[in-house]
């Protein structure tokens, strides 16, 4: 028996990351050493200080039972802790910081707060999918707003037409940025806090890669800016800074409102993150954060490796300043998609095809990082031998 899907599921497109998941399988089962750049999953172990917490606190039976959808006070303590350490914001844990099932639960779930049907949300292509794709699930209409490659991939608001920004709800921005790696100074989140004071549109930021920089650039919080907290929902999570995507605990910060609205509509809908994955984070937040560190010389080293063999292939890039991605323009003659088509049958390598974030990134490819070493090295080997020079 066939039944017929809600419009607003007929209207999603396929999860970018689950066909990767299809592709890489189906090689696989063909007998192909797949080596895989498309998702950035860190390949390192969650440092043992951490998983020690989780296994002491999974132990205790008061941790088995529902725990709290806005989560441990302790726990929205620690990320007030850690931004003050880290940013110099503070935050009322109480009113100002909501837990969060991994930060994508979370942007997922801002349109529904604040998108009622035909409603407009501002989203940046290229982009994540999930701020489009959180949009349409909420009834609303995504309109996408060009990063553009001369302007080092940082928004001109003067490109959303004004009766767009009048109808606009929300905005999602993302720095540093995936898919493209681009970095950004206060200065273009003080002129995007006043575009949205302008327009009375929430700014939904995206902070997922904070922790992930080089070369001597810090990345800021939109927070930081004055005032910010009155347009502003900001996003983050431990996955990325202490290697614990799988373990799905992160927060939305900011706006009280926001906060409460998104933390109304969580009890409606889960029923909280579990509580030794919380006092996992605390101790990844409030921990020795030497580990991070650590992390970023060795995705330094591996970016330099990337930049480096792409170089050698005809290729010109700005080695971006952080995240663990690279965004490289695809070669004469293919599209994204073709491209990365050519790369898994000739090289048994996948490279995510730059239209999976966008229209605009079309003609583009993006590598990760989030592999060892030795793999990657192999993967570049391959890469060079696949393609030799490169016309562009």
């Amino acid at each position: 028996m066939k039944f017929t899907e809600a419009e607003r599921v007929k209207n999603l497109p396929p999860y970018l990351f689950a066909r990767i998941e299809q592709l890489i399988e189906q090689k696989r089962q063909e007998g192909v050493d797949v080596i895989s750049l498309g998702i950035g999953d860190p390949d390192l172990p969650t440092p043992d200080h951490i998983v020690e917490e989780a296994v002491k606190e999974i132990r205790n039976p008061a941790n088995h039972q529902y725990p709290s959808s806005v989560g441990l006070l302790s726990y929205r303590r620690a990320v007030a802790d850690w931004y003050k350490t880290r940013f110099n914001v503070e935050l009322d844990p109480r009113r100002e910081v909501v837990s969060l099932i991994g930060s994508k639960e979370g942007i997922a779930h801002i349109p529904w707060c604040y998108l009622n049907p035909g409603d407009t949300a501002l989203i940046p292509d290229p982009g994540y999918p999930v701020y489009s794709q959180g949009t349409i699930l909420a009834g609303g209409e995504p309109h996408y707003f060009p990063l553009k490659p001369e302007r080092g991939y940082v928004p001109d608001f003067a490109d959303i037409p004004s009766d767009v920004a009048r109808r606009a709800k929300l905005m999602f921005l993302n720095y540093p940025n995936n898919p493209t790696g681009a970095t950004v100074d206060k200065k273009v989140f003080h002129e995007a806090a006043a575009f949205a004071r302008e327009y009375e549109i929430l700014v939904c930021h995206d902070l997922a890669y904070s922790e992930i920089f080089y070369d001597g650039y810090v990345p800021p919080s939109f927070l930081e800016v004055p005032g910010a907290k009155e347009v502003t929902i900001e996003f983050h999570s431990v996955s990325k800074t202490y290697n614990m995507t799988g373990w799905r605990a992160g927060w939305a910060a900011g706006n009280a409102d926001a906060v409460e609205a998104l933390g109304r509509l969580k009890t409606n809908l889960d029923s909280g993150v579990f509580q030794p994955v919380q006092y996992a984070a605390i101790k990844a937040l409030t921990g020795p954060q030497d580990g991070p560190e650590k992390l970023r010389e060795i995705y330094k080293a591996r970016r330099d490796l990337v930049v480096g063999t792409l170089e050698e292939l005809g290729w010109r890039i700005n080695k971006p300043k952080a995240t663990f991605y690279i965004w490289v323009p695809v070669p004469r003659g293919y599209t994204s998609a073709s491209f990365a088509e050519f790369i898994l049958e000739k090289a048994g390598v996948v490279i995510t095809p730059g239209t999976g974030y966008g229209a605009r990134g079309e003609g583009f490819f993006r590598i990760s990082l989030t592999i060892p070493d030795s793999r990657l090295r192999e993967a570049m080997h391959r890469l060079k031998s696949t393609l030799g020079k490169v016309e562009l």
